[in-house]
């Protein structure tokens, strides 16, 4: 294989493809979000916890953030504000675990 048929170091990602993860961890974020609820685990992010009690009703009040998040992630997209979509994924992905791993935690800690 020559130098000029050799694939990139890193291939650049669609501006789509950076959108689309972006819709799927907050996807992600809003379904480990509610399970941690209803496992007892309270929400860590005082904005967060205010809007799910505005709102009347928690998941109500993370559709109401959701909606937000999925509407900034929109006007990223537009701008060509690629680079910080893809930092804002890498925070939901590590959030995502973080959830995960609270929620671990509390189902530990109510079984005792």
């Amino acid at each position: 294989m020559t130098s000029s048929t050799a694939l990139p170091k890193t291939l650049p990602m669609a501006p789509w493809h950076v959108f689309l993860q972006f819709v799927y961890l907050q996807g992600l974020d809003l379904l480990s979000t509610i399970a941690f609820l209803m496992s007892g685990v309270s929400e860590a992010n005082p904005f967060i916890r205010y809007v799910m009690r505005a709102a009347g009703n928690p998941i109500v009040g993370l559709a109401y953030i959701k909606a937000g998040a999925l509407a900034l992630g929109l006007i990223c997209l537009g701008k060509g504000h690629l680079r910080l979509l893809q930092k804002v994924n890498i925070f939901f992905a590590l959030l995502v675990a973080w959830n995960l791993v609270s929620l671990i935690l509390g189902l530990l800690l109510r079984a005792r």
